[in-house]
C-alpha cells in the first residue's frame, strides 16, 4: 500500500549479481521485459539472489513508479506522440487486469435498456492509480455493480487507460469497462489533422488503443473528438471508428467502441442532444452513441422515430449529468426524473460523474449518500446476475474499510483502498413491509469477516409476520451434486438466522424477454459440529477465533441445479410484536464438497528483479536503509482470494542477533508484488521474502507450498586510488 513518505530520502540504484558471480550487472533498460529478463536469469535452483548496492539513480519509469517511494501507480498518455510510441514492452505490468470478464445475465447484447456509468472525478488517477492500494481515510468506491452494464474511465488526458482496480472489480461482477480517447481545444485539433490524415494515419492510431486495451485487459474504448475537423479529417472519422471497432472486436472478446455526441459529419463541433441524421454517420461506424447531456423529451421523441435508430435503440446511451450543469431533466439526488423519461421512450442511459455523492456531500455519509443515490434509480435498472462457477464465496469487501480483517481478526489496523480485493457485491436496498416492518441491507466498515466491511442487514419484524427474508445475492452458479453451504454471523439477541437458497434447473436460461425462470427454494439445515463434513471442513481451515461469530455448514444433495437467488432469513424468536433486529453477515460460501479432498498447488518459479535502495532520516540518529524490489511468483490465479508477502531477517551485520520472525509486508491480489520502503539492517545482510497464498476457500496452505527468495545485500566497495 502507499503511504506518506520521507520526502528527503535518496534513491540509491543496485547492479545485481547471482550468490557466486563476482561481475556487477550493468543497468537495467525501463522496460518490463528487462526485469523479466532478470527474473528469468536467476537460477532456480538457489533460493538467495545478492545485491551489491550503489548509488546510480533509479532506472525504473517514472509515470510508471511513484519517485519517491517506487510504488506502481497508473496513468494515462497525454499527446498523440506518446501514443504511437507505446510499445507493450514498455508498458506497466502493475495495471494489467488479472480478472476476466464474467458472464452475466441478460447479456450485454440481450440487454434492452442498458446502463452506463461515467466515472469522471477530479481529474482521475487519484487514490485508485495505487496499483497495490493506498492508505486512504475517506475513498471513492462504487458498488452497485449489479444494477449497471458498462464502466467508463474518464479523463481529459488524450489516452485515459482505466487503473486495473477498476477493471478488476468490474470485471468479477460481468461489467465491460471502457478506457477514452479525447481531443480537445487546439492541440486536439492539431491532433486530429495529424491522424485523421489518411488510412496508414489512422490506422496506427487505432491498432495502438487495440494493443493497450488487449495489453492492460480491458474492454474497449469511448471515443470523444470535441473540436472541430477540417473536410479531410472527417471523411475520415467514420472510417476511423470502423476500423478500430472491428480491431477491437476480433482482438478483445466482448469489446466495444461507442462516440460521444460531438462533432458533425460536416466537422463543425456543435452537440446535437441526439442522434439524427448530422451525426448518424458515426453512429454507423461503432458499437453505440453517447448523447450530450441538454435533451427534451422533443428529443427523446425525434430519435424514437429517426430511421437510423431502429433496430439499435439499445445502442443509444442517453447521457445524464449528475451535477446537472446547464438546461438537463434532473441531476443530483433527482437523476431519477431522467431515467424515468429516457427509459418510457426505450433507451439506453449514460450516466455522467456519479460521484457527485462524494465530491459535493459529507464524505463521512459517503456510504449512506451512495445507497441513496442508487436505491432512487433502482426502478429503472436491471438487476443483473454474474454467471460464475463453484466455489461461490463473498465476505462482501468494497475495496476499502477503516482496517483489513481475516477471519474476524484485524490483521492491519488503518485505513485502506484497493478495488481489487473488492469480492462479489450483495444487493443493497431499503424495502418497506407490512404495517411497521421495515428492512435494509447495507455495508458497515464496523467490523468484518474478511476484507474491509461486512453486509449489515438491519430492520424491524413487524408483529403480522414471524419472520423476513432478505434477498441478499441474485445470481447463477451451477451447482454440485454434493454442495457444502456456510454461513458466518453476529446476530443480534431475540432472532434466529438461516439461509434460503432459490435454485432451479441448471439447463434454463434466464431470460427470454424480461421474465426469469420458475425457482425451488431450498433452506439447508444446519450440520452439528460433530458431522463428519463438519470436521473435515474445520480441519482443512485450521484454528479459529470466531470472537462473537457464528458459523454453521450445511449441505446440499441436488443434480443438474443452479443457484439463482441466496436470501437470509431473520426470524423472531418471541411473541408476535414489532421486534428491531440486526444481523450482520460475515461471510457466505457455496463449495464443491469433492473441492476439500484437493491437494493445495505450490507457489513455483519466485524472483525479484527491479531492486531500488532508499536511504532516509529514521527513529535513530543515523539514516535508514530501505528496500524495493518487485516480487514474482507462479501460482494458478483461479485458486487464490490473495497472497500474503512476508519478509524476516535472516542475518544482519551484528552475527549475535537471532533471525528475526516473518513480519506482513502485504496482500497481492496477482502474482505480482512491489515491495516498497522496507526498513532493512545496514549491509552486509540477507533477508527473506515469503509468499503465501490465501485460498478463496480459506483451506490452509502448508508452509512447505509457500515460494521463498532470500537475497544477500553488500555495500559496493570503492576501488583504492
Amino acid at each position: 500500500m502507499a503511504s506518506t513518505t520521507d520526502r528527503n530520502k535518496i534513491s540509491l540504484r543496485r547492479g545485481w549479481r547471482e550468490d557466486g558471480d563476482e561481475s556487477v550487472g550493468g543497468k537495467l533498460a525501463k522496460t518490463e521485459t528487462s526485469g523479466l529478463e532478470s527474473c528469468l536469469d536467476q537460477p532456480m535452483d538457489s533460493s538467495s539472489v545478492h545485491e551489491v548496492i550503489n548509488y546510480t539513480p533509479s532506472s525504473l519509469p517514472a509515470k510508471h513508479y511513484d519517485a519517491d517511494t517506487t510504488e506502481p501507480i497508473s496513468c494515462g498518455l497525454q499527446t498523440l506522440e506518446e501514443l504511437l510510441s507505446w510499445q507493450r514492452s514498455e508498458a506497466n505490468p502493475f495495471n494489467v487486469a488479472m480478472v476476466p470478464l464474467a458472464d452475466r445475465e441478460p447479456s450485454l447484447a440481450n440487454c434492452p435498456r442498458r446502463t452506463l456509468v461515467s466515472h469522471d472525478m477530479m481529474g482521475g488517477y487519484l487514490d485508485d492509480r495505487f496499483a497495490q492500494g493506498t492508505e486512504s481515510e475517506a475513498p471513492y468506491a462504487f458498488y452497485h455493480w449489479q444494477y449497471i452494464d458498462i464502466f467508463n474511465y474518464f479523463t481529459h488526458k488524450m489516452v485515459t487507460i482505466p487503473p486495473a482496480v477498476w477493471t478488476n472489480a468490474a470485471h468479477k461482477h460481468g461489467v465491460v469497462v471502457l478506457g477514452t480517447f479525447i481531443t480537445e481545444w487546439t492541440d486536439g485539433a492539431t491532433a486530429c489533422e495529424a491522424f485523421l490524415n489518411g488510412e496508414e494515419a489512422y490506422r496506427a492510431v487505432a491498432d495502438k488503443l487495440v494493443q493497450i486495451s488487449h495489453c492492460y485487459g480491458f474492454d474497449g474504448w469511448l471515443i470523444n473528438i470535441e473540436n472541430r475537423l477540417s473536410v479531410g479529417a472527417v471523411k475520415n472519422t467514420p472510417l476511423f471508428l470502423r476500423y478500430l471497432t472491428d480491431q477491437m472486436h476480433e482482438r478483445v472478446s466482448g469489446s466495444m467502441v461507442l462516440w460521444y455526441d460531438s462533432v458533425l459529419e460536416n466537422g463543425q463541433l456543435k452537440w446535437q442532444n441526439e442522434l439524427n441524421q448530422a451525426n448518424r454517420v458515426f453512429f454507423d461506424a461503432c458499437d453505440g452513441f453517447f448523447t450530450n447531456y441538454n435533451w427534451t423529451v422533443t428529443s427523446l421523441e425525434g430519435m424514437q422515430a429517426y430511421s437510423g435508430v431502429q433496430g439499435r435503440q439499445a445502442d443509444i446511451y442517453v447521457g445524464v449529468d449528475v451535477f446537472a450543469r446547464g438546461d438537463v431533466v434532473g441531476g443530483m439526488f433527482e437523476t431519477n426524473k431522467a431515467l424515468d423519461l429516457i427509459r418510457k421512450h426505450n433507451f439506453s442511459t449514460a450516466i455522467f460523474a456519479p460521484g457527485w455523492v462524494y465530491e459535493t456531500q459529507d464524505k463521512r455519509e459517503f456510504r449512506n449518500n451512495q445507497d441513496k443515490f442508487w436505491s432512487l434509480l433502482s426502478d429503472f435498472l436491471y438487476v443483473h446476475r454474474p454467471t460464475l462457477h463453484l466455489p461461490f464465496i463473498s465476505s462482501f469487501c468494497q475495496g476499502f474499510g477503516k482496517a483489513l480483517y481475516w477471519r474476524g481478526q484485524q490483521e492491519v489496523k488503518k485505513s485502506w483502498f484497493n478495488l481489487s480485493a473488492q469480492e462479489p457485491q450483495p444487493l443493497y436496498y431499503t424495502e418497506q413491509l407490512e404495517e411497521h416492518g421495515w428492512l435494509k441491507s447495507r455495508g458497515c466498515p464496523e467490523d468484518a469477516w474478511n476484507g474491509g466491511c461486512s453486509l449489515l442487514l438491519e430492520g424491524v419484524i413487524p408483529a403480522a409476520l414471524s419472520r423476513v427474508c432478505a434477498r441478499v445475492f441474485s445470481l447463477h452458479v451451477p451447482l454440485a451434486s454434493k454442495t457444502l453451504v456456510s454461513l458466518i454471523y453476529k446476530p443480534s439477541a431475540g432472532i434466529t438466522v438461516s439461509l434460503e437458497l432459490k435454485t432451479t434447473d441448471a439447463n434454463l436460461c434466464t431470460h427470454s424477454g424480461v421474465q426469469d425462470v420458475s425457482t425451488t427454494s431450498v433452506s439447508p439445515l444446519a450440520l452439528g459440529e460433530s458431522h463428519q463434513l463438519v470436521r473435515q471442513f474445520s480441519q482443512i481451515c485450521g484454528q479459529w477465533n470466531p470472537d462473537g461469530w457464528t458459523v454453521r455448514c450445511s449441505q446440499l444433495e441436488l443434480r443438474g441445479c443452479a443457484l439463482r437467488e441466496v436470501c437470509v432469513n431473520v426470524q423472531r424468536d418471541g411473541e408476535p410484536q414489532d421486534t428491531p433486529f440486526s444481523c450482520r453477515v460475515g461471510e457466505i460460501m457455496v463449495l464443491d464438497v469433492a473441492s476439500l479432498l484437493l491437494p493445495p498447488e505450490m507457489v513455483q518459479g519466485v524472483c525479484i528483479y527491479d531492486v531500488v535502495w532508499l536511504r532516509g532520516a529514521g527513529a535513530s540518529s543515523s539514516s535508514c536503509l530501505h528496500l524495493n524490489a518487485t516480487l514474482r511468483w507462479r501460482y494458478p490465479a483461479q485458486l487464490v482470494r490473495h497472497f500474503r508477502v512476508y519478509w524476516r531477517r535472516l542475518r544482519g551485520p551484528d552475527p549475535r542477533i537471532p533471525p528475526g520472525q516473518l513480519a506482513l509486508v502485504g496482500r497481492a491480489y496477482s502474482t505480482l508484488f512491489r515491495v516498497t520502503e522496507l526498513e532493512v539492517a545496514e549491509p552486509p545482510g540477507l533477508l527473506e521474502l515469503v509468499v503465501e497464498p490465501v485460498s478463496r476457500e480459506g483451506f490452509l496452505v502448508p508452509e512447505s507450498h509457500w515460494g521463498r527468495r532470500s537475497l544477500s545485500y553488500t555495500e559496493e566497495q570503492t576501488a583504492a586510488v
